[in-house]
């Protein structure tokens, strides 16, 4: 199958067109993924992802562990944490459970998100966590 900027969602990242990783339906892997390039997901993942590029959760893809990623289209079913260094788009049919970080965010109708966001900030570390945990306690 040819891939073109048909076939990823609009505002891919124009340096990586051309270069599309696809895990189709009715696939699955469990483990760890890292990609120089963008990468569309329409079976299942458990485990870390590491993308360079763009990340596309179609509607029938599932995904359950951290994501890290420059941009990213969820259709689908997200469990987990999702770093997104840029942007962020929850199409209507997205169904999201975790905890999100991300510069931007568009949710559209429909979206379902039950977690937490933090928009602007780097992902807060575990010892700062813990330290203000501490500090409220005190």
């Amino acid at each position: 199958m040819a891939f073109n900027k048909k076939n990823m969602a609009k505002g891919a990242d124009n340096s990586l067109t051309g270069k599309l990783n696809q895990l189709v339906e009715g696939t699955e892997i469990t483990g760890n993924i890292t990609s120089d390039s963008n990468f569309r997901i329409d079976g299942k993942i458990n485990g870390t992802l590491n993308i360079k590029g763009k990340l596309v959760l179609g509607t029938n893809g599932f995904i359950d562990g951290e994501v890290n990623c420059e941009n990213a289209e969820i259709e689908g079913s997200f469990n987990g944490v999702l770093n997104v260094k840029s942007f962020l788009s929850l199409r209507s049919t997205a169904k999201l459970t975790g905890d999100i970080y991300t510069q931007k965010i568009a949710v559209e109708p429909g979206a379902t998100f039950t977690g937490n966001c933090v928009m602007g900030e780097k992902k807060p570390s575990i010892n700062s966590t813990v330290l203000q945990k501490e500090e409220v306690l005190a």
